[in-house]
């Protein structure tokens, strides 16, 4: 499996952007809001000062900062950068906020760049480093210790949201594209994501040095070894192990993610969010991870970073911008719609089950709908069909970009390795908002092994994929019947008047490394059903 996957892991189009967004610097900067503007003029700031940050044990963290001229004490933002980039990364939004009259601090995390010390991926020496940046930024510049947010994209906004459960001067946080759950990243479903960790994984080792846990978790997870060891090492990094500190602590916490984020899928934010009791406001987008943010981080004009300026305006610098009466809960649809919710519960008004049918002989296709059928059809494991979720980073970025989905010609599904259903036309537009889920029963002839679910939008022939799962098992017996839960990530989708849902499970997806003996009979039956979280 490893060797198929080989020419997919050498795609490193977030590493190239990466590696030009730290000299974007002099791009245009985002237009604030109405209401700050009439509050808030432009005033003239210090040029950027670069500075060392000693944080103890002889390691020393490269920053920079600008700051207002006008006279302090300012409200402050601290920028923590991503995982491969530098302090350089927030220029056009520090800024943008410098101008607005706070103090930005930008850094770049241990083992990265020029910063000493090697990568301790949100550990506790990264969360200890967040602490000493702010006292330094209090000491050193004309910063109100009483107003303080911490933001960043990615890894510095994992390390962000766990910091702020360490450190009660942290009033906001903005966490873009960030993680809660570490563990549900590395094994969502039970199911390794090799294309994924294998570019945090050369981006580490090209612009930063990784640390011996670092290096041995990684090497570890791809040789599927020491799997609980590598969960422990991820669950001390995971937001969602300090929830009730960080409530103690009571920031005002802003969450921004993808839906398609192929690194930090938005399930666990949507878990994170719903156990914060302080000020919060969710935010999900079509898109792929940090592509949303990235022209916001090149200057230009961002939903994104519009709500972090007035996130930070209202909790940090104590301006009414009226976000903080607005529906917490923001999703942007595929369509370009955008709608509020009062909650996550809200989201959705009911679900809509649709049972797998029995598939016919004459051509490989059940009913999505309808009367569930107990008969099975068996499939080959461990071949990969055309059914397919792309390549991480890349397709979904495009797909919001471009509006272009992953395209599936459905009779072109090998029905010798995937079971296929569709659904009758629907004579109205169908609004998927939230979390869908697959009740799968399978008879496997092994103990182990992978399946994937697909769901389509399908018109004629063509189906443009919605969102897809996997789900990998252990410990099976061989020839009884297990029924597998599979989750889908959160979504708000409209498939169009007179078009199709299809589902499509197989056993192979370029993005996952599978637990499938290759050519092993797999029995897909029932009762099976989908249900469908509908506005």
């Amino acid at each position: 499996m490893a060797q198929r996957l080989a020419p997919r892991l050498l795609r490193l189009p977030s590493l190239l952007l990466a590696l030009l967004l730290p000299f974007a610097g002099n791009a245009a900067v985002p237009h604030p809001t109405p209401v700050v503007s009439a509050v808030l003029a432009a005033v003239p700031t210090t040029a950027f000062q670069f500075v060392d940050i000693a944080v103890g044990n002889g390691v020393v963290l490269k920053a920079n900062f600008i700051a207002p001229t006008t006279p302090g004490p300012h409200p402050a933002v601290v920028f923590i950068a991503s995982w491969g980039l530098n302090d350089l990364e927030y220029l056009a939004q520090a800024k943008a906020l410098a101008q607005k009259g706070y103090v930005v601090l930008s850094y770049t995390p241990r083992g990265f760049w020029a910063s000493g010390g090697g990568i301790d991926t949100g550990g506790p020496a990264d969360i200890a480093d967040t602490s000493r940046v702010i006292d330094w930024l209090v000491a050193n510049t004309p910063t109100n210790s009483a107003r303080i947010g911490l933001a960043g994209v990615s890894y510095g906004a994992g390390i962000a949201l766990i910091a702020s459960g360490f450190d009660s001067r942290v009033k906001a946080v903005a966490a873009l594209s960030g993680w809660t759950d570490l563990v549900a990243s590395l094994y969502g479903g039970d199911t390794r994501r090799p294309q994924a960790v294998a570019l945090l994984d050369i981006a580490s080792r090209l612009l930063g040095r990784p640390s011996p846990e670092l290096r041995t978790s990684i090497d570890n997870y791809f040789a599927n070894r020491e799997i609980e060891a590598i969960k422990s090492w991820g669950r001390i990094r995971s937001a969602s192990t300090y929830v009730s500190r960080i409530n103690t602590n009571a920031p005002a916490i802003l969450i921004a993610n993808a839906y398609g984020d192929s690194l930090f899928p938005p399930n666990q934010l949507v878990d994170f969010f719903g156990q914060l009791t302080g000020p919060k406001r969710l935010e999900l987008a079509p898109g792929d991870h940090a592509v949303v943010e990235a022209t916001g981080l090149l200057g230009l004009d961002n939903h994104v970073w519009t709500s972090v300026h007035r996130w930070m305006d209202q909790y940090v610098a104590g301006i009414n911008t009226g976000i903080g009466n607005e529906a917490p809960v923001v999703l942007r649809t595929y369509d370009g719609d955008v709608e509020g919710y009062a909650n996550w519960a809200d989201v959705s008004s009911g679900t809509q089950r649709h049972a797998l049918g029995a598939i016919r002989l004459l051509d490989g296709t059940g009913t999505l709908g309808g009367s569930s059928s107990t008969s099975s059809r068996t499939v080959f494991s461990g071949f990969d069909t055309t059914a397919d979720a792309g390549v991480a980073l890349l397709t979904n970025g495009l797909q919001a970009l471009t509006g272009i989905p992953p395209i599936v010609w459905l009779p072109g599904v090998n029905r010798l390795n995937a079971g296929v259903w569709t659904s009758s036309l629907s004579t109205r537009a169908i609004s998927i908002r939230g979390v869908a889920t697959l009740r799968l029963r399978i008879t496997p002839t092994t103990a182990s092994g992978t399946v994937v679910a697909y769901l389509y939008d399908l018109a004629g022939d063509f189906g443009g994929l919605i969102t897809h799962v996997p789900l990998s098992w252990q410990g099976a017996t061989p020839g009884a019947p297990v029924d597998l839960n599979l989750v889908f990530p959160a979504t708000a989708y409209d498939v169009p008047a007179w078009h199709q849902l299809a589902l499509v499970v197989d056993t192979e997806d370029p993005l996952y490394f599978d637990a499938n003996t290759t050519g092993a009979p797999l029995a897909l039956g029932g009762p099976s059903w989908l249900d469908l979280p509908l506005r």
